[in-house]
Formats: structure tokens, C-alpha cells, sequence
């Protein structure tokens, strides 16, 4: 097949055509066929085909990060365990609101023994927290350093939570006597009626 047979082809009457321009409009037409079903098709595909190939990596790494955590979930139930063991102590060393009294007795008792003279002892009102209640107390004792350190290292060894607050030191005359203001302050677990109440 030459130029001149190619300018002689008869578009209306394609069956007597010759075999090779028969093939090579055949071929053509499935050019054009397979460009626009790769164009109109299969390139829509291809880009959802990436956009779920990220959505699979995404839930891979969430579906790792979700093995990891069912994979330590006896780890968890063993923290949370102790976690309660370690509140139930915590909250057995936070009075009821019958042992306050003896609580601040206690207190008392430490710092007569560390030999500090009370000047002032004036519990105050009770603050109400979440779930627990908060009884300061403001104390004024005379002595010296080294009872002010016993008395505080007492009351850190009571059997129930007392924490010092503004502490401040004072000279008092020449003695080497001192003067020390502070506030203590006890802890009371509510229980759930009364923190409900609140």
C-alpha cells in the first residue's frame, strides 16, 4: 500500500478497502478506544486507588497504635489495681469527721511534746473540695529552731495526712526564742452523700 492508495481510500466504503488499511484503521480505532478508557475510566481509578492506598496506611497505624494498647490492656488493669489500693490507703489516712477531734489533739500533743509553747490554736471552718474537706488551723507557737523541727518532723509522722502552710519565723526577745505562724491543714474524705450534697 503507497501514497497514492492511502489518498484513493473511500471513507464511505471501508469494506473494499484493503487488508492493511482495514488493520491500520482497526488499529487506530483501538487507540482511540483504549485512550479514552484509560482517560475517562481508568485515570478516575487510578487516583482512588491512591487515595485508599493513604486510607490503608491510616488505618494500619491506627489499627498498630490499637494492638499496642489491647496488647498492655493487662498491664492497664494491673496499674489500675494498685492505683485503687493505693487511693483506698490514701483515703484511710484522711480522717472521718468523728476523728477530727482526735486529729487535733494529736497535732497539739506533738508540739507540747517537742516543747513549744501554744499561743494559738483556732481550727476554722471547714472548706469543702470535690471529695474531701479541708480543716486548717491557724497555730502560733513559741520555742526554739530545733523544736520547730521536731514538732514539724511530728507531724509529718502522724498516722493521718497534716500538711504546714505560710510558715513564717519570728524573733522573739533575746533568748534565741522564736515565734513561728502557720497553718495546718487535715484532710476529710466526704462520702458520697455529702459530696453529692455539695
Amino acid at each position: 500500500m503507497n501514497l497514492q492508495d492511502i489518498n484513493d481510500l473511500d471513507f464511505s466504503n471501508v469494506g473494499n478497502w484493503p487488508a492493511a488499511g482495514k488493520a491500520v484503521l482497526i488499529g487506530l480505532l483501538c487507540l482511540a478506544v483504549a485512550f479514552a478508557v484509560v482517560w475517562f475510566d481508568t485515570r478516575h481509578q487510578h487516583e482512588r486507588l491512591e487515595k485508599l492506598e493513604g486510607e490503608e496506611q491510616n488505618l494500619k497505624d491506627v489499627v498498630k497504635v490499637k494492638a499496642a494498647r489491647a496488647a498492655s490492656l493487662d498491664e492497664y488493669r494491673k496499674q489500675l489495681e494498685e492505683m485503687r489500693q493505693s487511693f483506698g490507703e490514701m483515703r484511710r489516712q484522711l480522717p472521718s469527721e468523728t476523728e477530727v477531734a482526735a486529729l487535733l489533739v494529736d497535732i497539739s500533743q506533738t508540739g507540747l511534746a517537742s516543747g513549744l509553747e501554744f499561743e494559738l490554736f483556732q481550727p476554722q471552718a471547714e472548706i469543702q473540695k470535690d471529695f474531701y474537706a479541708e480543716l486548717p488551723i491557724n497555730i502560733r507557737v513559741t520555742g526554739n529552731y530545733h523544736q520547730f523541727g521536731n514538732f514539724v518532723s511530728g507531724v509529718a509522722a502522724l498516722p493521718r495526712i497534716v500538711t504546714l502552710h505560710n510558715i513564717s519565723l519570728s524573733p522573739k526577745g533575746e533568748a534565741g526564742n522564736m515565734v513561728m505562724t502557720a497553718t495546718a491543714k487535715t484532710y476529710r474524705y466526704m462520702d458520697e452523700g455529702e459530696a453529692l450534697g455539695q
